[in-house]
């Protein structure tokens, strides 16, 4: 397989993820998530698993039922994809016996060859709920995820861990065990203002996003309600 040739743009706030195809080369995206392409590549809408399957990452994994193949028709083109929020681009390495697994929104696009499944594990070890639900990916190529705000990225060796905030979590090799528990007792949970945290335990990289969509539409929300409620009055 010929290694894909792209760049990533405007890093780290406003990141755009440009892709250049050879002919006959394809690359699969999110749906909405095309900024532009030359006018000799295609899309072809397809759902992503069969029914079943994109039915389970629709409705579990928040991810929409179709996605896009990109491909040439006539020479070489260029496909560009942005995610909805600020912040940056990463590339994955999916290997065998390697993949990751990645929050349910941060997926843009990927390789022919790695595929994405609810990660069914999570129910019986908490990762689920508090807006945490997360996608298993293996097989082979290379995924783009996004993140709000910057990447920060930590490889963990055997045994050593790492609490990471459900809302900073972005993605963790397969290769990490992980639950999901409460930070500290109740007073921190219900007072500290952090809530429910995952715990991973390495070996394996673990990437995690600088910025909180919650705390950042709850400080959105704090200049909007004066207004909303002026008008209601």
């Amino acid at each position: 397989m010929a290694e894909l040739r792209y760049d990533i743009r405007y890093r780290p706030s406003y990141s755009m993820l440009v892709v250049d195809l050879e002919p006959g080369e394809q690359i699969t995206a999110e749906a909405g998530s095309m900024t532009y392409v030359t006018p000799n590549v295609e899309a072809h809408t397809r759902s992503r698993k069969g029914i079943w399957g994109s039915l389970k990452l629709s409705i579990l994994g928040r991810q929409s039922f179709f996605v896009n193949d990109y491909v040439t028709t006539d020479g070489k083109g260029q496909a560009a994809f942005v995610s909805a929020p600020l912040g940056d681009i990463a590339v994955l390495k999916i290997e065998p016996n390697r993949g990751y697994v990645i929050q349910k929104a941060s997926y843009i696009a990927s390789t022919p060859g790695v595929d994405l499944d609810t990660e069914w594990q999570g129910f019986t070890k908490g990762l689920f709920g508090q807006g945490l639900f997360m996608i298993k990916t293996s097989g082979r190529g290379d995924l783009f995820i996004n993140t709000f705000g910057a990447i920060d990225r930590h490889n963990l060796e055997q045994g050593e861990e790492l609490i990471v905030d459900n809302f900073h979590l972005v993605a963790f090799n397969d290769t990490c065990d992980y639950k999901v528990t409460k930070f500290g007792g109740l007073k921190e949970t219900i007072l500290g203002g952090e809530g429910l945290v995952t715990r991973i335990r390495g070996p394996g990289e673990v990437l995690i996003q600088t910025k909180n969509l919650r705390e950042f539409v709850e400080w959105l929300w704090s200049l909007i309600e004066p207004r909303v409620r002026a008008r209601a009055r």
